[in-house]
C-alpha cells in the first residue's frame, strides 16, 4: 500500500489510465475480430466495410499509445491483404493465426555432425 500522497495519485491515476485502454483495445480486438469472421464467410461487402472501422480503431489505439504503432500497422497489413485477395476472387484467405498462440512445430532431425578430418583430428 502506498504511504506518500504522490504514490496514493499515482495510484489512482493507473486505476483510471488501465480502464480506459482497457476499453479501447477491447474495442480494438471486437473490429478485428469483425472483419476476420467476414473474411471466413467470404463476405466480400462486410469485410470491405469492416476493414474500414478496424483501420480506424486500430490507428486510433497506435496513436494513443494502447497498442503499439508496428503492431497495429502489421494488423492493419495482413487484414488489408486477405480483403484484397477475397475481392480479387482468388483461393480462400489463409487462416490467420490469433496473436500470441503457439504453434507446434513439426520436430526437426537431428543433424549428425561433419567427420572430422584425419589430419586435423592427430593435431
Amino acid at each position: 500500500m502506498s504511504n506518500h500522497p504522490s504514490a496514493e495519485k499515482r495510484n489512482r491515476q493507473r486505476i483510471v489510465r488501465t480502464a480506459r485502454n482497457r476499453s479501447v483495445s477491447s474495442a480494438v480486438r471486437t473490429q478485428v475480430k469483425r472483419v476476420r469472421d467476414a473474411l471466413a464467410e467470404k463476405n466480400k461487402e462486410a469485410a470491405a466495410k469492416t476493414l474500414s472501422v478496424a483501420i480506424s480503431a486500430l490507428d486510433k489505439a497506435s496513436s494513443k499509445g494502447v497498442v503499439h504503432p508496428k503492431a497495429a500497422s502489421r494488423t492493419i497489413s495482413r487484414l488489408a491483404a486477405q480483403v484484397a485477395k477475397l475481392a480479387a476472387g482468388k483461393d480462400e484467405p489463409a487462416p490467420v493465426a490469433k496473436a500470441g498462440a503457439k504453434t507446434k512445430a513439426a520436430p526437426k532431425a537431428k543433424a549428425k555432425p561433419a567427420a572430422k578430418p584425419a589430419a586435423a583430428a592427430k593435431k
